[in-house]
Formats: C-alpha cells, structure tokens, sequence
C-alpha cells in the first residue's frame, strides 16, 4: 500500500511558535506597559525590575528601586524648584559653611565657647543689606542667644569685628552696597562651591 505523503506544516519559529504580535503587559514590579519579548515573560527590560522580581534578591532589589525612585524624585523636584528656592539652597550652604569655617572660634559677639546652638550671625542683616547676603565678612559663627535673643548683641559684634577683619573692613560693610540680583544658575553653582567648600573644611579637621 503506497503511503500517503503528508503535507508539511508551516515552519515552527522562536521557539516553536510562530512568530505573532504579542500583546503589552504590565510590569509585574514598576506596573509600567511593555511589549514582552517571551510569552511568559513577567517585567519590562528594566534590569532593577529584573532583579526585583528574583525572590532570592526581594531585599537588594527594593533597595536598589528605593534609591531609583529617590534620584528620580530629586531630579524631577529640583525641575520645580523656583528662584527663591534656589536661594533659600544658597543661603543654607553659605550658613553652613560660616559655622564651619568659624569652628574653632568663639562667638563673634559675646566670646563664649559653649556647647550650645550656633547660627551664621550678619553683622548688617539681610533685611536691610541684601546685597551683602552672602559676604563672608558679613557674617560670623554666633551663638544663638547673641542672635535671638539679644538681636545680634550688635554693639559688642561691632568692637569683636574690627579686631577680626580690621576697621577699613568694617567702614566698608557699613557703607553702601549695590544691591545684587543673581540668576538661578549663579545660584546653583554658588551653592555647590559652598558645599565643596564645606567638604574641605571638614576634610582637613579631620
């Protein structure tokens, strides 16, 4: 009895199934849609998705999607920030910076070492001289009883700054100042020479 040929069937692909459009999923961790690459695949290509969705690294995995989630949050809040934003950051780093350069010195208005608050302490406050907001010689490590309480115990500020910076410097800080109007890019690169300069400080004291 002659045989019957049988027809051959298409061609099998990828894997033995013919190659379809498959539909999108939803990551099973990010929750993101993605078009997988394997039926049974369960997460986008994401490689902390990968790694999250591994039971034997539950714990590495959400700390590494954590630390994702944070950088991104930064990125997209410092998109936000405004000006005055970046100037309340300025400020902070230049604040910072005076109780670190002044570390070891007493406070520039009562010449007390204690173990108490220290504020960046103006001699000409912001509110009336703007433009010497972030003048070194304008500010020093005060204490903060001398700052809020006593109102910057300005007239014993005045006698301790002129034996620190000299009188020419002082006639200068009182004198006039023309009032500065910074960018936020200015801002932001003062902000990260404050903060280098810090770690330096901090660097060499220790």
């Amino acid at each position: 009895m002659k045989r019957t040929e049988l027809k051959r069937a298409t061609p099998l692909k990828s894997g033995g199934i013919q190659a379809r459009e498959r539909r999108k999923k939803r990551c099973k961790v990010c929750k993101a849609m993605f078009t997988p690459a394997r039926d049974f695949q369960a997460v986008c290509g994401e490689i902390a998705c990968a790694i999250a969705h591994a039971p034997a690294n539950q714990v590495r995995a959400r700390k590494a999607l954590a630390d994702i989630e944070r950088k991104e949050i930064k990125v997209r809040k410092e998109k936000l920030k405004s000006r005055a934003d970046h100037l309340k950051d300025t400020q902070i780093a230049f604040n910072a910076w005076v109780r670190e350069r002044d570390a070891e010195l007493p406070c520039i208005s009562c010449g007390r070492h204690h173990q108490g608050k220290y504020d960046a302490g103006y001699y000409r406050t912001v509110g009336s001289n703007p433009a010497l907001r972030f003048e070194p010689l304008n500010c020093h490590r005060q204490c903060s009883p001398c700052n809020t309480q006593l109102s910057g115990n300005i007239v014993n500020y005045r006698i301790a700054l002129v034996k620190r910076i000299g009188a020419e410097a002082v006639d200068w800080l009182e004198g006039p100042h023309e009032p500065k109007k910074y960018t936020i890019e200015e801002l932001k690169a003062m902000t990260a020479d404050y903060r280098a300069k810090i770690r330096e400080l901090k660097r060499a004291a220790a």
